[in-house]
């Protein structure tokens, strides 16, 4: 019988979780579709952005919520680096409560929206406050959802201030969290506004992803296995936001009973630390600098040596959870090491006894924001 991450098909259908695992495990083949894609649409990309990023003037605002946020937040300082123009990660839950600190009426706008759904009432919201208010702005929409109402603004194709750069369709995840589709809005958001030759890294890196797959299945269930209250995700530059979108995988598809919290390693110490008990695992995700390394490995020894936690596992190049993963940037290995997270948190979901598929069957979270009223800035 062919496992699915480390169980049967069967045993995933039978909890409600096959939709999960099977959307953790085809990442690669989304990689590889997701690379074919842009290279069909590169002359559509380039005539939209133009010399648009080489103008210091130009302001790029990446855009989305929850998880869809944490994108921006993975690739902005890498985009930043690359190009003059100035590439800031903001939330639309923060850019609708304060617009007057993000947008101005004369400064050149690119707002790139990241939506699974394209139907969260945020990011629709975000992208008519950024129309109504800054002059000649432009519209990157990256999302999932053919149907959905982000990508149906310029359905036609006929509003040149508006691009819709669709995912590959089964990237946009029929399980509650997201996964498949959070990696290929990120790495889409690399490939089309960054320098790297996206036509070779893609598939290296899914050829890497699957091999970390079948490594990493077994330990991964093994950790699961293992009672815990809280885990701590830790990591730095980049990959501080890939340890956001990871403590919000094992909050989603534990329902809560799991409490977990993300860091920095060297913000760690001061205040977070107190949460650590016997039930609590760290999960350091290991960044490629070496500056940060250094402060990483005395993070890990301190909290080897106190054994205020009850584990400490590490996930990068030479991690506990390991791939020989080429010197590339930490935005671009992002999505490699967050498997090991997406798949703990599945895990944690079946130990519970949960239906990872839907954790929230009361309907108390739902997979598409409701229940939120949006009100226009002007008005106030």
């Amino acid at each position: 019988m062919t496992h699915l991450l480390n169980r049967e098909p069967q045993a995933w259908r039978d909890i409600s979780g096959l939709d999960t695992a099977e959307e953790i495990a085809h990442q690669p083949a989304m990689w590889r579709a997701l690379r074919d894609h842009l290279c069909g649409e590169q002359p559509a990309i380039a005539a939209f952005l133009g010399d648009r990023l080489n103008n210091p003037a130009q302001r790029v605002i990446l855009t989305g919520a929850g998880s869809s946020a944490y994108v921006g937040a993975i690739v902005a300082d890498e985009l930043d680096r690359a190009w003059p123009a100035q590439v800031r990660a903001v939330p639309t839950t923060s850019l609708l409560t304060h617009p007057d600190l993000y947008i101005r009426h004369e400064v050149p706008t690119l707002l790139v929206s990241f939506a699974r759904s394209g139907n969260s009432p945020e990011s629709l919201a975000a992208v008519e406050l950024v129309r109504r208010t800054v002059r000649n702005a432009r519209f990157l929409n990256i999302t999932c959802n053919a149907d959905g109402a982000l990508a149906r603004q310029d359905a036609d194709g006929t509003d040149g201030r508006v691009l819709n750069l669709l995912m590959p369709a089964a990237s946009c995840d029929r399980g509650f969290a997201m996964t498949s589709s959070f990696t290929c809005m990120l790495l889409a958001a690399l490939a089309v506004l960054g320098k790297e030759r996206y036509a070779e890294r893609l598939p290296q890196l899914a050829a890497l992803a699957e091999q970390a797959l079948r490594d990493w299945a077994a330990p991964v269930a093994a950790l699961a296995t293992r009672p815990v209250q809280r885990v701590v995700y830790l990591g730095s530059g980049p990959l501080e936001a890939l340890a956001r979108e990871s403590a919000l995988k094992i909050l989603e598809l534990t329902g809560g009973r799991v409490l977990a919290l993300a860091d920095t390693a060297l913000g760690f110490r001061h205040g977070p630390k107190s949460a650590l008990n016997g039930d609590a695992l760290v999960i350091l995700f290991r960044g490629s600098a070496a500056l940060a390394r250094r402060y990483e490995d005395d993070l890990l020894a301190e909290l080897r040596r106190d054994g205020v936690a009850g584990a400490c596992v590490t996930v990068g190049r030479d991690g506990d959870f390991a791939a020989p993963a080429p010197a590339w940037a930490d935005a671009w290995l992002a999505p490699l090491w967050l498997l090991m997270a997406q798949q703990y948190a599945l895990h944690q979901s079946a130990v519970l006894g949960l239906t990872p598929d839907n954790p929230f069957a009361d309907g108390t979270v739902n997979r598409i924001v409701q229940g939120v009223t949006i009100y226009r800035h002007d008005q106030f």
